[in-house]
């Protein structure tokens, strides 16, 4: 069973998470955060772009470590997939968490190998027992190893699996059960699956397991149409965050009280005062949640 212990270091700040709105690092910025010690409540990492052992990413991702605590985000472990998870990469995924000692760890709920092949996407899985076994064997794995708590985020989804036999929530919700995993609710994949699905976003997020969640993720996405003249959404994270997930991310917050959430924007990525009012605007909803000095870590 996995342990919550981690080594400290005494020159970097809390690593725990406040309640606060944090960003996706992205090289362009650093300078500029440091710069100005802009006033966010954490930074979040792509865990697959610090598997090297040194050099720039790693000097800068310190300096920024000193001051901010870490969100760590793996893109590339690929819990669902039917094949046995990768151990150098999952190694590389412990020494990251040992080396920066981030206050949340997170993975998606996808698959992205098969054989010796890597998908430069996260593609979805189907919710049946059989599933549910493998990924529930993966995270214990991943927990085992890491020796510490995940998160699992909710996927943006564009097909349903003939094949499913329960639902999205009740996957999740078995998954959390049997692993003692968290979660991470990302709140426009939940806008964007249930607009292609043409389900109530509002319902999904009624029948949450918000007692599970870690973490919260913003982010845009990009309108289209599907071969029907439908509505069909892409999970794009190349622009603002748009008005509908605004909105439905207030209704969480005010249900559940005040979460770290971070604004995820990884293509197209703007200057740094563009991705910083998006902070801004989400910290916004947080305050009026709760008084300040009220806010808990996790």
């Amino acid at each position: 069973m996995f342990s919550a212990s981690q080594p400290s270091h005494k020159s970097r700040v809390d690593a725990r998470i406040p309640a606060r709105a944090g960003a996706g690092l992205k090289p362009d910025h650093i300078a500029d955060i440091l710069a100005e010690r802009a006033d966010i409540g954490f930074f979040e990492v792509h865990a697959e772009n610090y598997m090297g052992a040194g050099g720039p990413p790693h000097r800068q991702l310190e300096a920024i470590r000193q001051d901010y605590p870490l969100s760590l985000h793996g893109v590339g472990l690929s819990i669902g997939a039917e094949q046995a998870l990768d151990k150098a990469h999952l190694q590389r995924l412990a020494e990251l968490n040992r080396r920066y000692e981030p206050g949340l760890f997170s993975e998606h709920l996808a698959w992205s190998t098969h054989d010796t092949t890597y998908f430069n996407d996260l593609l979805p899985v189907p919710y049946d027992v059989e599933t549910l076994r493998r990924v529930c064997s993966h995270i214990d794995q991943v927990q085992d190893t890491v020796g510490r708590r995940m998160l699992l985020e909710n996927p943006s989804t564009y097909v349903a699996f003939e094949q499913s036999t329960m639902s999205e929530l009740d996957f999740l919700k078995e998954v959390a059960r049997r692993t003692g995993c968290g979660l991470l609710l990302d709140v426009n994949n939940v806008h964007v699956s249930c607009t292609n699905h043409q389900r109530s976003a509002e319902a999904y997020l009624a029948e949450f397991p918000v007692d599970q969640v870690g973490e919260i993720h913003l982010g845009g996405h990009a309108p289209d149409t599907d071969d029907e003249g439908r509505p069909l959404l892409i999970d794009a994270h190349d622009r603002e965050v748009d008005d509908a997930v605004w909105k439905l991310y207030e209704s969480v917050i005010g249900q559940i009280g005040p979460l770290p959430t971070l604004i995820e924007w990884d293509n197209e990525v703007p200057a740094w005062p563009v991705l910083h009012a998006e902070v801004v605007a989400a910290e916004g909803i947080l305050s009026r949640a709760v008084e300040p000095g009220l806010r808990r870590a996790v």
